[in-house]
């Protein structure tokens, strides 16, 4: 007999298997495990935290501060502006909008900045310390006019609670 047009029949092997496994499981289990994280003031980091998140197959978040900079803000030659002054400051802090990522469900993160006077703007360590990076690799990537990496992952990793840090590295 055959099957009433719009239905079909699925062979018993197939039959068996779909029905021992929830429709849906792997995507709601974050099987992917892979996160970028990142900050960008510029749109510079973005586009280099996007190739990253493509190459490594991984899913996408955004640190954004609660007052987004301008370019004043971010004119490094003005000793009065917002950047200038947070930096100057070893313990700045600048507040985070948006929701709170979920990284419990990733074992590797990928973390992108733009380097500031040498090192991370302290938004990232603001990110870094909401949360327990206990079993986590942190990679590490930063984008830059000119500068080099300097020294930031060592002030990274006093905020990363728990995290392995790999060696960080300059994208363009």
């Amino acid at each position: 007999m055959l099957p009433a047009p719009g239905r079909f029949i699925l062979p018993s092997v197939l039959c068996r298997h779909i029905l021992s496994e929830p429709f849906g499981r792997k995507e709601k289990q974050h099987m992917n495990q892979k996160l970028v994280v990142y900050f960008s003031a510029t749109g510079t980091t973005r586009r280099a935290a996007k190739k990253v998140a493509s190459q490594q197959d991984a899913d996408l978040y955004e640190i954004t501060p609660e007052v987004l900079y301008t370019g004043a803000d971010l004119d490094w030659t003005n000793k009065k502006s917002r950047s200038t002054i947070e930096m100057a400051d070893k313990d700045s802090r600048p507040k985070l909008a948006g929701q709170p990522a979920d990284i419990a469900s990733y074992s590797e993160i990928w973390l992108g900045f733009p380097i500031w006077w040498g090192v991370a703007p302290h938004i990232i360590n603001t990110f870094l310390e909401l949360y327990d990076f206990t079993g986590k690799t942190i990679h590490p990537f930063a984008t830059s006019g000119g500068s080099g990496y300097g020294k930031s992952s060592e002030s990274l990793k006093m905020s990363a609670r728990g995290a392995e840090f790999e060696a960080g590295v300059m994208v363009r």
